[in-house]
């Protein structure tokens, strides 16, 4: 055992099981992402809770954050605009409906229009 091994097996409880072997917990890999042409994504718009503000929201993505945040990166750069990735949607700032719509087809993805 490493001298920092000891560190993954805290809240272990000690066994007498002289056969007790400790499996430490596998970490979840997340899915790969689809090609762009299989990811379905919904744009649409935002008012609830915002104090009247408007936010353009893309729903939809599968596939690893890094991959999201990748692309609301383009997304708020091509509308120079502020926004977030937050449980699994970009949120865009002001209402980009059409514009971010536009963007996604260009990048090959298939997105249409919510309400």
């Amino acid at each position: 055992m490493s001298r920092n091994d000891w560190k993954s097996r805290l809240g272990v409880v000690y066994s007498t099981n002289p056969d007790f072997g400790y499996e430490s917990p596998e970490e979840e890999q997340e899915p790969a992402t689809p090609s762009s042409a299989k990811q379905n994504l919904i744009v649409a718009i935002d008012r609830r809770q915002r104090a009247g503000k408007q936010v353009t929201f893309i729903r939809g993505f599968k596939g690893k954050e890094e991959d999201l945040e990748e692309l609301a990166k383009t997304l708020k750069t091509r509308c120079g605009t502020g926004g977030s990735v937050k449980d699994g949607e970009i949120l865009v700032q002001g209402d980009h409906r059409d514009k971010v719509v536009n963007i996604l087809l260009s990048l090959g993805h298939k997105a249409k229009r919510g309400n």
